[in-house]
């Protein structure tokens, strides 16, 4: 009898040894993540336009009724996409509204957009976008709720779920190839040549990306104009 309670304790002490190593390392994993470059931190601290409040950013649009929700890449602080959402404002006069996500993952935040309309009532037209796995959580809320987004727009990320592409715009580097490959539809799609992964946020060398051939600053122009000409359909 008391080797079988031995026994389970030790088989029950593993089990629990175990999970709080996975814990431990799934912890430390996320700590270490993709920082806001110095463009995009000056841009928070200069931008005297941009609110930010309990995780949510805003950069708002003078008399526009249309605002779009933006979800982060995986493990990127979410101001590095300051510059990118500030030339949105500038360019194709829409609010933009930035989302902290939980651990930088979009995963644990993927209904965050509910949140935002509901804090902003006043707003007419939703839009939704994302980059990364942002994008991909962004596509999948979109599917679930068409009745509330009018558009969504992927940044090297593609259409998850069953979101339909007349309605959705895909960006990507044309040496980001991975996402390249998993894009299945042609209706909407912009590709960026010279362009990769990262450089539609301000963070910086990804692990694993290709190295653009042009730069951050002609990527992110290239891809308002983009979503300029897919809002002015």
């Amino acid at each position: 009898m008391k080797k079988t309670k031995k026994k389970k304790y030790i088989v029950w002490g593993t089990i629990v040894g175990v999970i709080a190593a996975l814990l431990i390392g799934f912890f430390g994993w996320t700590a270490v993540y993709y920082h806001a470059d110095a463009t995009a931190v000056n841009i928070s601290i200069s931008d005297s336009t941009i609110q930010r409040k309990d995780g949510i950013t805003v950069i708002p649009a003078e008399n526009s009724s249309t605002a779009i929700i933006f979800y982060p890449g995986a493990k990127v602080e979410d101001i590095a996409y300051l510059p990118l959402l500030q030339r949105i404002r500038n360019e194709v006069h829409v609010t933009c509204i930035l989302v902290k996500m939980p651990l930088n993952l979009a995963l644990f935040g993927v209904n965050k957009a509910d949140q935002v309309m509901a804090d902003y009532p006043d707003v007419e037209t939703w839009y939704l976008a994302g980059h990364s796995l942002g994008g991909a959580m962004a596509s999948s809320y979109a599917a679930k709720h068409e009745d509330k987004i009018a558009g969504l727009i992927l940044m090297g990320s593609y259409i998850y779920g069953n979101y339909p592409a007349s309605k959705s715009l895909t960006i990507y580097g044309s040496l980001n190839t991975a996402v390249k490959d998993k894009i299945t539809y042609s209706e909407n799609v912009v590709c960026i040549e010279g362009g990769n992964h990262a450089q539609f946020g301000n963070y910086g060398k990804q692990k694993g990306d290709a190295d653009a051939t042009i730069s951050a600053d002609a990527q992110q122009i290239q891809t308002v104009q983009a979503i300029k000409s897919f809002l002015q359909k």
